[in-house]
This record gives structure tokens, C-alpha cells and sequence, in this order.
């Protein structure tokens, strides 16, 4: 079937495909061989407004159908970064060249460590067709930057997990106190390394994902230390259409590590998305690239997951 490729247009676009990327993931058996919804929505109102990770109006190529149906979907995240989500029926070698000759063009950027342009094609381990188009077009597979994406069916018991003593699990309050308390924590959690001093104590970025389409206060989930302080945190994003939850973020502040925090929130979130009636629990990460957070989505979700790598390429190449 012949395909015609047009720019991303305006916002009717962008809940076409989030009903794309819903299709799609039903029709792949809830197996994210394309984004999960909840990964498009954080990618926009954390990525896009928090981050500065690109914008719609440029990130995003989209193929249709003769009859105006979402056959395909190009999309960048961070910079220099390529995602394809295709519908698995109008899914082809032809295609997936045409994707990868846009993305070339579109979405490459110029490479930090040697100031060169470069492109990252993201692809499944296991996608013969993919990954062997990148080999043929000079791609390298990146193992640093590997992912696991797990899965975990809800339909088997969830441990029970022992909440560390003096702890309490609960949801996210709405005052600007919560606020300051899990920015901080955020700050702690992913900028362990840098000094304290950098944090601006700015909480308005975590108002831009409150305002995502799938947010949940009784979902955005916290540990709180007996200090009073946020000590961890998982946010689940529930889809009630595909019947499925994703995590992002999970953190936990480096001195409350180590005590099982993180993996409490985590069965917390699966237990409540069950109760709203998920069948499935999802999240990305871990992998050879975050071995702290592979161990724990491992010791969550179990050894069910796919492998995710990015392919490189330097687009001035000769040979």
C-alpha cells in the first residue's frame, strides 16, 4: 500500500496519535514495540516543556494511508535520537528505509564527544527487519545504551513487600509543600553527583506532567522518611483504554537507599493499577545502560522484558 508522508500539524494531531500508539499497542499484544501512550505524554510535558527536548512541530513525521488512517509515526525524544512506531499492518522494508532517510535528514544533531553529525535509530534486539537495515546502512549498535523494557503480568500474586520500619507509603499531596519536598528529592535522586548548591528550588517543573492527560494524584506515589522529608518516588501513568500502566520516574534520595523503598512504591503502584483494572505493568530503563535500575525493575517485574539499543551512525561518513 502506497503511504504518504506530512509534517506534524497542529494538537489533532497529536491525540491521533495517541490513539495510534494505543492501536498499536494492542495490536502488538502489549508488548512495547512501539511507545507506550504514557511515554508520548511525558515526553511532552516533561521532555518537551521541562528539558527543552525538541518540539512537536519539528520532532515528529507522520505516514498515512490513502484514507487519512496513522500507518507510522516518527519521532525524536532527546537530541540526535529516533523512534519509529508502526503500525505492524502496513509495516514493510520500503517504509522503514523511507523512516530512516527522514530521520537522517530531520532529526540528526551534532555529537558532543566528537562534533560530528550523528543520528541514534532506537530498535529491538529482536527485530530482524530493523536492526538489519541499520547494519546494512552503516549503523553500530551502541551497547551502552541498552534498555530493558519490562513487563509484568498483573494477573499474578504481587508480593507483599515489608515496608521499611518508620517509613510511610502515600500518595502525592497538592500543596506547594509536597511540591518542594519531592522536587528535592527528584534533585537528590538524579543529580546525586553534582552539588547541592546547582539545585534552583524551583517546583514549577513538576506542574507541567501534572497536566498530562493520564495524570493521577492517588498514582504519583512517595515514600516518606520518619524525618518527614520524600525519600523515594514512582509515578504510574494508567491507561484505562490498553489496560496498562507505565512507571516514570523512580528515584530514590542516595542515603534512603538500599532499604527496599524503591521496590515497595513500585508493588504499591502494580497494586493499585490492578485494582483500577490493568492487566499489565510496564517500564523502561535498567538494562546495560543503568545497571541500579535494572536490579531493581528486576527484582519487580521478573525476567519478562525486551531488550532496546540504539544503532549510531555518523552521517559524514565516507566508506
Amino acid at each position: 500500500m502506497k503511504l504518504s508522508m506530512r509534517a506534524y500539524r497542529n494538537e489533532d494531531d497529536y491525540w491521533a496519535i495517541r490513539q495510534f500508539l494505543r492501536d498499536v499497542y494492542l495490536q502488538n499484544g502489549r508488548r512495547q514495540h512501539s511507545w507506550h501512550v504514557a511515554r508520548l505524554d511525558w515526553w511532552r510535558w516533561h521532555g518537551i516543556m521541562n528539558l527543552g527536548d525538541g518540539d512537536l512541530e519539528t520532532g515528529v513525521v507522520l505516514w498515512e494511508t490513502s484514507s487519512g488512517e496513522l500507518a507510522a509515526v516518527l519521532n525524536r525524544e532527546g537530541a540526535g535520537q529516533a523512534f519509529f512506531q508502526v503500525d505492524p499492518r502496513y509495516r514493510t522494508g520500503e517504509l522503514e528505509d523511507e523512516m530512516l532517510s527522514v530521520a537522517e535528514e530531520q532529526l540528526s544533531t551534532i555529537s558532543l564527544r566528537s562534533g560530528r553529525p550523528v543520528l541514534e535509530v532506537y530498535a529491538h534486539d529482536g527485530d530482524g527487519l530493523r536492526t538489519g537495515m541499520l547494519a546494512r546502512h552503516g549503523y553500530a549498535r551502541r551497547a551502552i545504551c541498552q534498555e530493558m523494557l519490562r513487563t509484568r503480568d498483573l494477573g499474578l500474586p504481587i508480593p507483599e513487600p515489608t515496608i521499611p520500619q518508620g517509613y510511610t507509603i502515600r500518595a502525592m499531596g497538592a500543596d506547594d509543600a509536597d511540591l518542594a519536598r519531592r522536587s528535592w528529592a527528584s534533585w537528590r535522586a538524579f543529580h546525586a553527583d553534582e552539588p547541592d548548591e546547582k539545585y534552583d528550588g524551583d517546583t514549577s517543573w513538576l506542574r507541567n506532567p501534572m497536566r498530562a492527560p493520564l495524570y493521577r494524584r492517588d498514582l504519583d506515589l512517595v515514600g516518606e522518611a520518619p524525618s518527614g522529608e520524600i525519600a523515594a518516588f514512582a509515578t504510574v501513568w494508567y491507561d484505562d483504554v490498553t489496560r496498562s500502566g507505565y512507571f516514570e520516574p523512580v528515584g530514590c534520595v542516595p542515603e534512603h537507599q538500599r532499604r527496599g523503598l524503591a521496590k515497595v512504591l513500585l508493588l504499591e503502584g502494580m497494586r493499585r493499577m490492578r485494582d483500577l483494572g490493568a492487566v499489565v505493568a510496564t517500564t523502561g530503563g535498567g538494562g546495560e545502560s543503568n545497571p541500579p535500575a535494572e536490579a531493581l525493575y528486576l527484582s519487580a517485574f521478573g525476567t519478562t522484558g525486551e531488550s532496546y539499543t540504539a544503532w549510531e551512525k555518523y552521517l559524514d561518513r565516507r566508506d
